[in-house]
């Protein structure tokens, strides 16, 4: 009786089975026998194993008068099988020199453990060798057998059979048998590891796994035959039912089941198309069939997939993975992008520029990629006007928006010998998002980041576990975040945010967000001519409609029927909309609701904030919008009909859903509905409105601007106390704003 007994099945191999066969025969243990299943093979395969059973007779050949496939003809290898343990070996790997030995020698040295788990490499037609990832679990620490449950790790393996020694009495007791189909290594791997009460593990490369240039492997082959994977896991389910003592495994068998499906379906080339979502369907099945009492689900963006099949989101898996797709596709284009801007940047002049003195009295601003003079950039700007007139104030601006800068501010056009210039030699460099990686931080620099918004989405790093939702280069964020002086928050919130995602040396300035200063100190007059400039009539309801950007969508995608939602609102309603939501909308109607200033297109404003006076109420989804509207205290109306795929994508750090500025709705009939009725502005709406200003409107009470300019430019280490929120004064509504104004207009006359 041998020692060790190596099943391998043969199918259409000839052109690599002398390999494997040699690599078994010249091993130095001699100790084993191998039998081979030629499982009906269509070519020379037979043949070949005939020829070496004649040289060698520690060979025994199993001709199959029909294809059975790969787990039944293991089947037929294993009942005649005679060793104390058992291997598999497909006919187109090969084992490593001195494997067998080393597999001998560990079993003894370990008093014959029931499984002896080995490590394998990955080979490549043009001999790149790849180790095994998770080879670390195979460390030969602590005792030499143990249980599963010592080291449930065992089961993040590769779900493989053939790194693997079984005791065939093991075996013949459990009654383990291979099944038929596509994935019949699943539940033979399963239900051996937690059936066995002693496990080893052999540290050293045992199998060499041929990836085959030209194909092969079943697994990577567009067919139906994917869905065999369901009938796998309910043999692995029905084992686990009929064996109670295991039921400590439903919780990690349910995780390997899911993360299973999930490689089925996200692997490219394995279902075909008109298939998926049949096949997302029944993984979802199974899913909630099997979920264990009390499971937890992964974290980051592989715990939102778990989500996804918990509720059937079969739509939101497939925005998904086709935003992560482009992001793929379109990764190699940005970064050519980048390089040539790089090469236009660290030029002959910007160079020379670099090794002048820095102007002391100089700073350069930019707001949005350089597309505006806006956001807290632009405030900042005013507030050193007047606190700091000494020091010059130039923007960076885009070629394409210099005509849409102010008169008066002074500008430099981005990548032109005047801007490279600038950002070479000024003191003071401030931006709401970053400067071009190809600027470079000079000692005695000193750069601002103002940020744009509260963040509602992932940011930073956390946007890691969300690769659908970005294609950008971490390190080099990282990069850029080591050039921050100081860091603008609005609230404590964003604080712990912007230090834990954007881990770099900055020192947070928790002074409010100065674009914020124009809302919390607007008068009656600044509303009143706010709305003027819009040509809202008095008494007017105006509704700004303000929706995010969706990472999963490549092009605009309507969320509203604007026209028919203004036609229920009635005349007296205007809808300010910004984000071009009805362009290209042939309707005659809803060019006559545009005429009649019903609806207006406020995309192209200059100034936000000029909106949200003008406003009574604010209609958002995911937008940061919210965050400074509510400093007004006016209605913010959730409009989020997508919920679930966008915080699947893009990731979240509450669910506004359940912690929300103010009403809630996820269609447009229960939007209609909240306007009409009055709930919007009704008192359930004003005291989530009430809960989300305690939270988020921390520092922002007029001064914030004012704080910076004190702070970075002045050097000022004591700064204006921030007012508590119960003791800032009230912005006047658009109603309080003209009951101001109509009450003057006799004492004026």
């Amino acid at each position: 009786m041998p020692k060790l007994s190596l099943v391998v099945p043969v199918y259409n191999v000839q052109g690599y089975l002398p390999e494997c066969l040699d690599s078994i025969l010249g091993q130095d243990c001699t100790d084993f026998e191998i039998i081979a299943v030629d499982d009906c093979s269509p070519d020379w395969s037979g043949a070949i194993l005939d020829e070496y059973a004649k040289r060698d007779d520690r060979i025994q050949v199993i001709h199959l008068t029909e294809n059975v496939g790969l787990g039944r003809a293991r089947n037929a290898g294993l009942e005649k099988a005679t060793g104390d343990y058992v291997l598999f070996l497909d006919s187109d790997d090969t084992l490593s020199d001195g494997a067998l030995s080393a597999i001998r020698d560990r079993i003894e040295a370990t008093g014959d453990p029931e499984i002896l788990v080995f490590d394998y490499a990955r080979t490549y037609w043009d001999g790149r060798v790849r180790p095994n990832l998770r080879a670390d679990l195979l460390r030969e620490e602590g005792p030499g057998t143990f249980s599963l449950s010592e080291r449930p790790q065992l089961l993040d393996l590769l779900q493989i059979v053939w790194n693997k020694a079984y005791r065939r009495d093991f075996v013949s007791r459990t009654g383990l048998t291979f099944p038929p189909g596509y994935y019949e290594d699943a539940p033979w791997t399963f239900c051996s590891l937690i059936s066995t009460e002693r496990i080893a593990v052999l540290d050293r490369v045992c199998v060499y796994y041929r990836q085959r240039r030209e194909g092969g492997n079943i697994l990577k082959t567009v067919s139906r035959k994917h869905f065999d994977v369901f009938d796998q896991y309910q043999r692995v389910f029905d084992y686990l039912d009929a064996h109670e003592e295991l039921t400590e495994w439903r919780g990690p068998l349910f995780r390997k089941m899911v993360d299973h499906y999930l490689t089925v379906l996200e692997r490219p080339g394995r279902l075909p198309q008109n298939a998926r979502a049949e096949f997302f369907h029944r993984a979802s099945a199974d899913y909630r069939a099997r979920l264990p009492k009390g499971f937890t689900r992964p974290g980051g963006g592989r715990g939102h997939k778990y989500g996804m099949l918990e509720r059937d989101a079969y739509l939101t898996m497939v925005n998904a993975t086709r935003v992560l797709r482009f992001r793929q596709k379109t990764v190699k284009k940005a970064r050519r992008t980048l390089n040539r801007s790089k090469r236009r940047a660290m030029g002959v002049l910007y160079r020379s520029q670099l090794r002048r003195p820095i102007d002391e009295n100089l700073a350069v601003f930019s707001a949005y990629w350089s597309r505006s003079v806006a956001c807290n950039p632009a405030a900042i700007d005013g507030a050193l006007a007047s606190l700091a007139p000494q020091i010059r104030r130039v923007w960076a601006i885009r070629p394409d928006a210099v005509d849409r800068v102010p008169a008066g501010v002074d500008y430099v056009r981005l990548g032109s010998k005047e801007y490279w210039t600038a950002v070479a030699r000024a003191k003071y460099l401030v931006n709401n998002v970053n400067f071009p990686d190809s600027v470079v931080k000079r000692p005695g620099q000193v750069h601002v980041q103002t940020h744009h918004g509260t963040p509602l989405k992932s940011m930073g790093l956390d946007q890691q576990n969300y690769p659908a939702s970005t294609n950008m280069s971490f390190g080099a964020l990282l990069k850029r975040c080591d050039r921050w002086d100081y860091s603008i928050t609005s609230n404590r919130f964003s604080t712990a945010v912007w230090e834990r995602v954007y881990p770099a040396s900055f020192t947070a300035l928790e002074t409010g967000y100065p674009r914020n200063d124009a809302l919390v100190n607007a008068t009656a007059d600044d509303v009143r001519e706010a709305r003027a400039e819009l040509g809202l009539a008095e008494g007017t309801t105006a509704f700004l409609y303000m929706p995010t950007h969706r990472e999963y969508q490549r092009a605009f995608v309507p969320r509203l029927d604007l026209e028919r939602l203004a036609e229920r609102l009635g005349p007296d309603v205007t809808l300010l909309v910004r984000g071009h939501y009805f362009y290209g909308n042939d309707s005659s109607r809803l060019a006559e609701l545009q005429s009649a200033g019903r609806i207006m297109d406020v995309s192209d404003h200059p100034v936000v904030e000029r909106l949200y006076l003008a406003s009574d109420g604010l209609i958002t989804d995911y937008s940061s919008a919210m965050f400074d509207y509510v400093n007004l205290d006016r209605p913010v109306v959730i409009f989020a009909d997508d919920w679930e795929t966008y915080s699947a994508v893009r990731g979240t750090y509450f669910d506004v859903l359940q912690e929300p500025p103010g009403a809630v709705a996820t269609t447009q009939e229960e939007l209609t509905e909240l306007l009409c009725s009055g709930a919007w502005n009704a008192e359930p709406a004003a005291k989530a409105r009430e809960r989300f200003r305690l939270r988020f409107c921390d520092f922002d009470d007029g001064r914030a601007a004012e704080r910076v300019v004190r702070r970075v430019f002045l050097g000022e280490k004591t700064l204006p106390p921030v007012v508590p929120l119960q003791e800032r004064r009230h912005v006047p509504t658009p109603a309080e704003a003209l009951a101001v104004h109509r009450a003057a207009e006799p004492a004026a006359g």
